[in-house]
């Protein structure tokens, strides 16, 4: 049978850097003897000294782990794929251990991620502004790639009306500050990470300060203040920004590059105040965070890997109802005042006075967040 076999990084320099190889074999072992007879050196990679296959080898027959299969003498098909995962130590403090290996092997599996892609995403800090609707699938998917430190920034309590949407949050979770719980459940499902707590609004007198700790910001929030305050620390502060905003059965997403364009440029001034409700006072359906929220996590691990073309200059318009999804150019303005020829707008502002409404305070329900 013959099989197709993916060469981890390490491994290249023995099949003339090829990242696929076709073996044949009826079983792994077999497959295994042809890639030494094939490519002298790569049977002393995977096996120890007593011709065992070596334990920080991990080994997966079409995504599936030998392990739970027949081992060596796991039977093959003609078309089968066959992947050896190393377990790998790099970047400054990075150590891909052998349960990170088994935990990230569908991204370890996929040429454009590998394993030196998974060492970005595992040193890479993104913030999240806001643990609320847009934030908590945001956050939960990052911590699920591996996104080795991310920052949350939310002042709110969980309220019962957060949980139609929220998944960050339970029932048992009503009451406590939002970004605790989130902590919490965050590390439930991935203990490798760091996550980092902002209890605390996000100012004008704050947001540097928060902000350049990172390396990427997601914007989740629920109120204009908030918005433009993001789009222009981001920007004064060279962080790539990936945005989105819900509201009923509509959704919006775009991704912010320093120099590029900004969200003044797609919306020079905010909506008179009480225009445009909020998700409060007009609702959302709770699977649109979802949505949203998860391709606001794509464009992330794009960013990160360095990977295929994000949003940058394109505003993504989802309607959930035709469930169409359209693409609309965002130009860079030149008369722009943050990001334009002559910018005027070289610090951060009073943004309650800008958007003629006061930031959103903890009591305020569903303001933090969408």
């Amino acid at each position: 049978m013959t099989v197709n076999v993916y060469v981890p990084t390490p491994f290249r320099h023995l099949v003339g850097n090829r990242v696929q190889v076709r073996a044949t074999g009826a079983n792994l072992r077999e497959v295994m003897d042809d890639l030494d007879s094939q490519f002298p050196g790569f049977g002393a990679q995977v096996r120890d000294a007593e011709g065992e296959l070596a334990t920080h080898i991990g080994v997966y027959v079409n995504q599936v782990e030998i392990d739970t299969l027949d081992g060596e003498a796991t039977p093959l098909a003609a078309g089968d794929e066959v992947a050896f995962i190393p377990a790998l130590a790099g970047g400054s403090d990075v150590v891909l251990t052998p349960e990170m290996v088994e935990r990230y092997s569908r991204h370890l599996i996929m040429p454009q991620v590998a394993s030196v892609g998974q060492r970005k995403i595992i040193e890479a800090k993104v913030l999240v502004v806001g643990a609320g609707g847009l934030g908590s699938p945001v956050a939960l998917y990052l911590a699920l790639a591996g996104i080795g430190t991310i920052g949350l920034i939310d002042f709110d309590i969980v309220d019962r009306s957060n949980l139609q949407r929220q998944i960050l949050h339970q029932t048992a979770d009503i009451g406590r500050p939002k970004v605790q719980s989130a902590k919490e459940t965050l590390l439930a499902h991935n203990p490798n990470i760091d996550v980092v707590l902002h209890e605390a609004p996000l100012t004008s007198d704050n947001a540097f300060e928060i902000i350049d700790q990172y390396d990427i910001v997601v914007n989740g929030a629920d109120n204009f203040a908030t918005r433009y305050l993001v789009n222009d620390a981001c920007y004064l502060r060279e962080k790539k920004l990936v945005d989105g905003s819900i509201l009923m059965f509509d959704g919006q997403a775009t991704t912010y590059v320093p120099g590029q364009s900004c969200y003044r440029c797609l919306y020079p001034a905010p909506p008179p105040p009480g225009m445009v409700p909020s998700c409060a006072e007009a609702g959302v359906l709770g699977a649109m965070c979802a949505t949203i929220g998860s391709i606001q996590a794509t464009e992330v691990l794009k960013l990160v890997l360095e990977q295929g073309e994000p949003l940058v200059n394109r505003l993504l318009l989802y309607d959930a109802l035709s469930l169409e999804f359209r693409t609309v150019k965002i130009r860079r303005d030149p008369d722009c005042p943050l990001c334009g020829d002559n910018p005027t707008l070289t610090k951060l502002i009073d943004y309650e006075e800008f958007c003629g409404a006061p930031f959103p305070h903890p009591e305020e329900e569903e303001t933090a967040a969408v």
